[in-house]
């Protein structure tokens, strides 16, 4: 029986796998590195807490996650022209002893079964508009190229001295990157816009990554996100995570497999909700497995979620249990 590692490498590899990856089995995401650890962040239920890039968010009750609060009270940059007046990333100076629990953390694991991974979130367009509100972003895009270029380098910067300080304290072997760009029916924007404004600075970002011992890029876009799957590539993404099933998996997976693989399939609000049953969960894991798994090659059974979590208690872990016995009948 494969390691849940080789099981891995050999389905995003188009080699013999023994079985379906199952969700996140496969990767180890570690939060306790001193900036993670350190950046205050609302938990299930509390309201207006704000972190190091000034930015204040909320997770309500009864909701799947936190979110930016952007009143005008709250929202940080209200002119894109003052962002640099405005706008100040966290300083990255921290002792080495803050560095012991993730130390600690990543000594734990059997990198045999897992990869390790930092947890990097929100990406760079989700940095845009958590500081200024989606409707700014878009405009700004259009009316301020310049200045938004400028703050997307300022943000690729700082990104690139975080990665320094995790790759040189932790040595992960994957990383763990979200920035969701699309809604569910549609890309947020063009192909072009993408390619102006994002491919770059993420070339940039993976390519450190990967020339620093990283072996593995999983980005999370639960979305529709179909027309940036050739850019995915070309900005080093090996799995795309999130994967919305208003995606045609099948053909990008006739397409793109052995360039990029596919992690998802399964919308949250498909099965994770008030009410929910072993029996639809069943259904739906059925329906992923034997649509987009049949050649067992290039796809990964999972949640959209961006985390081995569901919004509702048991069901990621009853997701699981049937995946497993998919295996059992298709392997």
């Amino acid at each position: 029986m494969l390691t849940k590692k080789q099981n891995l490498l050999e389905t995003i590899h188009g080699g013999n796998p023994d079985r379906f990856v199952n969700q996140y089995e496969f990767i180890h995401i570690f939060m306790s590195d001193p900036y993670n650890a350190s950046d205050p962040a609302p938990k299930y239920g509390q309201v207006n807490v704000t972190n190091k890039w000034g930015i204040t968010k909320s997770w309500p009750e009864g909701t799947p996650g936190a979110f930016p609060v952007l009143d005008e009270e709250h929202r940080v940059l209200k002119d894109i022209d003052d962002w640099k007046k405005v706008i100040k990333a966290p300083k990255l100076v921290f002792s080495e002893s803050s560095w012991e629990p993730a130390i600690k953390e990543v000594e734990g694991v059997d990198r045999n079964e897992q990869f390790v991974a930092p947890f990097v979130a929100p990406g760079l367009f989700e940095r845009l508009h958590y500081l200024m509100g989606m409707e700014d972003a878009m405009v700004n895009f259009y009316e301020e190229p310049e200045e938004v270029k400028d703050l997307i380098k300022y943000i690729t910067e700082w990104e690139l001295e975080y990665a320094d300080l995790l790759c040189s304290h932790l040595h992960p072997d994957a990383l763990f990157h979200h920035d969701d760009w699309g809604s569910q029916k549609s890309t947020f924007f063009s192909k072009e816009m993408f390619e102006e404004f994002f491919v770059d600075a993420y070339k940039e970002i993976y390519g450190y990554y990967k020339n620093h011992g990283v072996e593995l890029v999983v980005h999370h876009s639960d979305s529709y996100a179909e027309p940036f799957v050739p850019d995915m590539i070309d900005i080093g993404i090996d799995i795309w995570q999130g994967v919305m099933a208003t995606n045609n998996i099948p053909e990008m997976i006739r397409k793109y497999g052995g360039k990029i693989s596919f992690m998802g399939g399964i919308n949250s609000a498909t099965v994770d909700h008030p009410g929910w049953t072993r029996e639809e969960i069943a259904k739906e894991v059925q329906r992923v497995c034997t649509e987009y798994g049949k050649d067992k090659h290039y796809y990964i059974p999972n949640i959209i979620q961006g985390l081995p979590v569901s919004t509702f208690e048991g069901v990621y872990e009853t997701t699981s249990e049937e995946i497993d016995k998919m295996s059992k009948e298709m392997f």
